[in-house]
């Protein structure tokens, strides 16, 4: 039976991390994704809580995590039969969340897990309301095609020049969130796919928000969901949609 909402005694239940994993057709990469991410939050914590946040898989994938809650206690499966999006399943899994500190990555884990504890820490330790690994930094190590490298330089040069943002690297998928302020955020957040983080991260920045960007070591994955030209489209009409929304409030 596949899970979609949390049991009572779960949302009794506080934990100090919570880890959101999207996942959408990822049938291959998912075991050994839950399995580094377990082992890596092992070593720093006992007290935290892995979420497969799937919607509309259709190679397997749900029946692969439903699998895996069995073989892992700290494994739950958030299941939509209909493709929402990414932003979507986001906002969905962190509204069942339990954590006290709420995260996502990649599944294909193109950002060494090595970092997941100081992202992590981050907001736990060093107070931070978000935190986020960046590619763009100089100290950065970012493995990936020309055409790619050159098209996220010129999208993160549109958002802060447009919206008023100030971090280098709005879209990599390796974050986290001290709970209130992200879900006292996310009613704010119009976005369904992948702008989804580059609108969470713009919001929290103009809401003062504590903000942690720190350089990370990023591979790209291989079997990679965005297709360049059609997304960079669709993402460049959203930088406007959101310029003209946050431009719109501030003269009302």
């Amino acid at each position: 039976m596949l899970t979609t909402t949390p049991s009572n005694s779960a949302k009794a239940t506080t934990l100090q991390v919570s880890v959101v994993l999207p996942a959408y057709n990822e049938a291959t990469y998912l075991p050994i994704a839950v399995e580094k991410t377990t082992e890596t939050l092992n070593s720093f914590t006992s007290a935290y809580e892995i979420i497969i946040a799937e919607d509309g898989s259709t190679d397997g994938t749900a029946e692969c995590a439903e699998e895996l809650t069995q073989k892992y206690p700290c494994v739950r499966h958030i299941h939509r039969p209909q493709r929402l999006g990414r932003g979507m399943a986001l906002n969905n899994a962190f509204a069942q969340s339990r954590g006290e500190v709420l995260a996502y990555m990649d599944l294909d884990l193109a950002t060494d897990l090595k970092y997941l504890k100081p992202l992590i820490e981050a907001i736990s330790v060093e107070g931070y309301d978000f935190a986020t690994g960046s590619r763009m930094m100089p100290q950065s190590k970012a493995n990936r095609t020309l055409s790619r490298d050159l098209s996220s330089q010129s999208y993160n040069f549109l958002v802060r020049h447009m919206l008023g943002s100030k971090l280098k690297d709005h879209q990599c998928g390796f974050k986290a969130f001290k709970r209130e302020p992200l879900l006292k955020l996310l009613g704010k957040v119009e976005a369904k796919h992948w702008f989804w983080d580059t609108e969470v991260m713009v919001r929290g920045y103009r809401q003062g928000l504590r903000i942690k960007e720190f350089a990370v070591e990023w591979h790209s994955g291989k079997d990679t969901k965005v297709n360049l030209a059609k997304d960079s489209w669709n993402m460049f009409w959203q930088i406007m949609g959101l310029w003209w929304n946050l431009r719109i409030k501030k003269m009302g």
